[in-house]
């Protein structure tokens, strides 16, 4: 049954210990699950102040009873918080979940163990390495470990009553070399003991004892001649060297560290895991988390921690993070700052990125829904909007010396171009090279029609310039009444400065930012689209004073001429009948004798 109390009754009950809370709605149903240093303190805070997220607003609204567990220590409620929000699945927390099940390396529990992949862990006392997040890792292993170790395949029970009861017979492996006969006992068991042991400190990235093993095995035979035997020991010295050489990507003495970092965007966080043993990365994973409530990247990489922590077994008992967080007793954190630290988790950090861009491409294809909401998001956020920039519009100005000004205004919807939508402006107003007058006179235009029209407002407007045409622009919003219904930007050429209404300081995007690029295309497409129109109208007004050039031929008869022969070219090669067709012989023998 739910608590029927009122809430600040429940709260004011709560301990002041460290523990976990859990939020029920009127129905009893779970909300969200949080931890905190001290339980009443946090879920106070819920209803002592407004909330900045609309989630998180909706979500108080809908608390009608906590629950709680206290626990000895913050890091004890960090590993609860992860449990329960597994096994209860509130609606509002994150959720670190993946259905996956991951291959491991076993190492059987058997005379002359056998050594395979499987995805099923069973209880019967065998080793288990992993999990592994790609089988592509396994086989890669198996196939080394099988390179440079004899070992059996089949599933024979070897006991020694078995062997010595000559129960087996050996089978082709072993005549291709594969194994060495132990169920004829022709390989004593701890030489194939003495194996294995080599391939768990192989698995675990150590491979110190396995080349000294066959350094001193290579020797030994070149000292008593059989050097083609030593040549094949060579060969899997070289197998061994080559695969640690491909592994190894960091100073050898990092050893037994687990390394995490985190990349974000509005919607969603990007987790990666490496484990490092003897230099050597012997795990990668990336987790993607939903967010559910804005939580900060701090949050999202707390629980990730625990989760791939607890998911991978890890033993490590020191972490590489790129800021501090909250994790388990006993487990030493670093912050590199330099050095090969440094670089292991500059390389975590990128693997996070390329995870993340790959997502973008595949759900840009299979959820393109999604792809433009999240960048629609991004944008809001970048360009600090109070709405998402579903429609954009662009302007920019043409002119050549003052000659023909034209403008050009471009639209995109969901931040891809609308052509349909796409205007052209001939400067009526204002005399010569004026970009600042023209801006305005645009501007005025474009947004009094659809105000006129009622036809919808975009939520963004970027002007191709600095603070200058910026200004001219936000003075025809003025007259128009709609300063502070639409946002509108400014984009310098030079740097790539974005500029705000009433702020000097410019806001520089990163180079790489999906926002600055959708900017940069619209700006782009203005120029592109108000330099054709321009080039047309010079073109024409090239073809019309070459005609008007000839004595006794005005405005009229030329735009005649042109209308009926098409083009200038055509008019030049008219004899004198057809031009008198078209405007009288006393004009047509004027325009024969000025092009013969």
């Amino acid at each position: 049954m739910p608590n029927s109390s009122p809430i600040s009754v429940q709260i004011s009950v709560l301990p002041s210990d460290p523990g976990v809370y859990q939020f029920y709605d009127s129905n009893d149903k779970i909300l969200y699950v949080g931890k905190a240093k001290n339980l009443k303190k946090r879920v106070a805070s819920y209803f002592n102040k407004k909330q900045e997220y609309g989630k998180t607003r909706v979500l108080v609204k809908k608390i009608h009873s906590v629950k709680h567990i206290v626990v000895p220590t913050e890091s004890d409620a960090l590993l609860l918080e992860n449990n329960l929000i597994k096994k209860l699945l509130p609606r509002y927390n994150v959720l670190l979940k993946d259905d996956k099940s991951y291959p491991w390396i076993c190492i059987k529990k058997e005379r002359f163990s056998r050594v395979f992949s499987t995805r099923k862990l069973i209880k019967d006392g065998s080793e288990y390495y992993g999990p592994y997040t790609s089988m592509k890792t396994v086989r890669t292993l198996l196939d080394l470990v099988k390179s440079l170790y004899p070992l059996r395949t089949c599933n024979y029970d070897l006991s020694e009553e078995k062997i010595a009861a000559g129960k087996y017979k050996v089978c082709l492996e072993y005549h291709l070399g594969n194994c060495l006969g132990p169920c004829e006992g022709l390989q004593e068991e701890e030489d194939y003991q003495r194996q294995i042991e080599d391939i768990r400190q192989i698995i675990k990235g150590n491979f110190k004892s396995s080349l000294q093993f066959f350094r001193a095995q290579m020797k030994e035979l070149a000292h008593n001649m059989e050097y083609e035997k030593a040549q094949r020991i060579k060969d899997k010295i070289e197998i061994l060297e080559n695969y640690q050489a491909k592994s190894t990507v960091v100073n050898p003495k990092i050893n037994n560290v687990d390394v995490f970092t985190i990349i974000s965007d509005e919607t969603h966080g990007y987790v990666n895991f490496l484990q490092l043993s003897h230099g050597a990365i012997i795990r990668s994973h990336t987790m993607e988390i939903k967010k559910k409530l804005e939580e900060t990247d701090e949050e999202l990489l707390q629980l990730a921690i625990t989760e791939i922590r607890q998911r991978f077994k890890s033993q490590s008992k020191e972490i590489y993070l790129p800021f501090p967080v909250l994790v388990e007793e006993n487990l030493k954190v670093t912050l590199p700052k330099l050095g090969d630290k440094r670089r292991i988790l500059e390389l975590s950090e990128r693997n996070a990125r390329f995870f993340r861009q790959d997502r973008f491409k595949q759900i840009k294809i299979t959820d393109p829904d999604r792809h433009t909401k999240r960048i629609m998001a991004q944008m809001k956020a970048d360009l600090r909007l109070s709405k998402e920039p579903v429609h954009i519009e662009c302007f920019d100005n043409s002119n050549i010396q003052g000659s023909n000004p034209v403008a050009a205004c471009v639209v995109f919807k969901n931040g891809k171009p609308s052509k349909k939508d796409y205007r052209h402006f001939n400067i009526k107003t204002v005399e010569g090279p004026d970009d600042f007058a023209s801006m305005e006179e645009v501007v005025f235009r474009r947004y009094k029609r659809l105000v006129n029209e009622d036809e919808p407002l975009p939520q963004l407007i970027v002007i191709d310039g600095g603070k200058g045409q910026l200004s001219s622009a936000l003075k025809s919003l003025d007259i128009l009444g709609l300063r502070g219904k639409i946002a509108i930007i400014g984009i310098a050429k030079r740097l790539e400065e974005i500029y705000f209404p009433e702020d000097p300081i410019p806001l520089y995007l990163d180079k790489k930012s999906e926002t600055l690029k959708i900017i940069q295309q619209l700006r782009n497409e203005a120029h592109r689209f108000g330099i054709t129109h321009h080039r047309n109208k010079r073109s024409k007004g090239a073809i019309d004073s070459e005609l008007e050039n000839i004595e006794g031929i005005g405005k009229k008869t030329a735009e005649q001429l042109l209308k009926n022969f098409k083009s200038v070219k055509r008019v030049k090669e008219a004899t004198i009948e057809s031009l008198a067709e078209s405007v009288g012989m006393a004009k047509a023998k004027k325009i024969y004798k000025t092009f013969h």
